[in-house]
């Protein structure tokens, strides 16, 4: 029962975010993207120096 009213309060509160802070949820969700992308980049960069060893 927790986890369901902590998962809708969650979502209304993304849903309210979105709404009425557009600007700061896109920056948000851009510096999650660019986190997520130098990830990538770095286990990338490992895999092709280990197999290129």
């Amino acid at each position: 029962m927790v986890k369901k009213i902590l998962r809708w309060g969650g979502l209304a509160f993304l849903v309210f975010f979105i709404a009425y802070r557009p600007q700061s949820a896109a920056n948000i969700v851009s510096s999650i993207g660019g986190g997520l992308l130098d990830i990538a980049n770095g286990f990338g960069e490992f895999f092709a120096s280990v197999f290129n060893s």
